[in-house]
């Protein structure tokens, strides 16, 4: 489908993710407009992050995604850009097996402590399908024109 700002992706099936409130301050995911790729995640407890700490942070959630997707954890632009603060293990992987509860890791990288309250967004959370994927080991490789160049190989 065209139109004539942007070109949209028709999907003909919606994935079907079921969260459950495990913490009565926990806030479910949400999208603040219908084009965005993430969810926003919420912390559900109020703390202090110190400078160069990393701490869980819990969200209050638990979820249930389909065999065949995962979630991914990832930080906030805006918590970054003006504050140093960033989800540590980036991207965080959440497999469809999973049930507990849903927690953030963040870090301080600014020389300043940062204040979470109940209820700030924290991070984003984005549901993709996982491709099946098939490993071969194999005797040798197809050569190609970069080869094993890497790590600045193609310039600053």
């Amino acid at each position: 489908m065209t139109t004539n700002k942007t070109q949209t992706v028709q999907q003909n099936d919606s994935i079907i993710v079921k969260f459950k409130r495990v913490h009565p301050s926990a806030q479910l995911p949400e999208k603040k407009h219908e084009d965005d790729a993430c969810f926003d995640l919420y912390s559900c407890e109020s703390l202090v992050l110190k400078p160069g700490e990393f701490i869980g942070i819990e969200t209050g959630i638990q979820m249930e995604i389909p065999i065949g997707t995962e979630a991914t954890i990832r930080p906030r632009s805006g918590l970054a850009v003006r504050h140093g603060i960033t989800v540590l293990n980036t991207p965080g992987t959440i497999d469809a097996g999973y049930r507990g509860n849903i927690k953030v890791i963040l870090i301080n990288h600014s020389g300043k402590q940062y204040s979470i309250s109940v209820g700030d967004r924290i991070a984003q959370m984005k549901i993709e399908r996982v491709h099946d994927t098939r490993i071969f080991e194999v005797v040798q490789l197809d050569e190609t024109e970069r080869g094993a160049k890497g790590f600045g190989s193609t310039g600053y």
